[in-house]
């Protein structure tokens, strides 16, 4: 989708579409960061006649380069794709929430310190994502992805402190026995 979004945008050879991703800090929300996955991600896109090599450019002491553009059918791709991705919710598969599945497979002590580094790295996260967005001089329209993702990781900092009050408490809790014991009352 960020490639057929930029030929979209004007015809532009894989190094600038890598510029551009950088530079407008996309690679915080797609991984496109080699140059090798772009390269993949166009050859896809040509195949399935989304886009088109519009013309070869040489300059000099450089390899020639591609300089591609959108199709119709490309164009036509990315509005579904769009308007797909904002009404329907997709099933992700996250880390954070696989490695909560598996928490008892840690001591409760070591959870603790793990997720009180987490907190600190979130904390961490969002003081940067701040300081980006008030020095952001664009419109809101081109930051909103960026406010997306401050919410969810302010969202996720309230959860993850909502959960160590928990663990220190004691409200959640185990130990080997404990979960011995919980496994045996489902064994029937």
């Amino acid at each position: 989708m960020v490639l057929l979004s930029l030929v979209a945008e004007a015809p532009m050879h894989p190094y600038r579409m890598q510029q551009l991703i950088r530079e407008r800090q996309k690679d915080q929300v797609v991984n496109v960061a080699q140059r090798n996955s772009i390269y993949q991600t166009i050859d896809r896109l040509q195949r399935a006649g989304l886009i088109e090599v519009l013309e070869t450019a040489r300059d000099e002491n450089r390899p020639e380069r591609n300089v591609y553009g959108i199709t119709e059918e490309g164009a036509e791709t990315l509005q579904r794709w769009l308007r797909d991705m904002l009404s329907t919710p997709a099933r992700e598969f996250p880390e954070f929430p696989a490695a909560l599945a598996f928490l008892p497979m840690v001591s409760a002590k070591d959870a603790l310190a793990h997720l009180e580094a987490r907190v600190a790295a979130l904390d961490q996260a969002l003081a940067r994502m701040d300081a980006e967005l008030v020095g952001a001089d664009l419109p809101r329209l081109f930051l909103l992805e960026e406010e997306y993702t401050r919410a969810v990781t302010a969202a996720e900092l309230r959860w993850v402190r909502a959960l160590i009050d928990d663990l220190r408490s004691g409200a959640v809790t185990w130990d080997d026995a404990w979960l011995r014991t919980f496994a045996e009352s489902f064994q029937g």
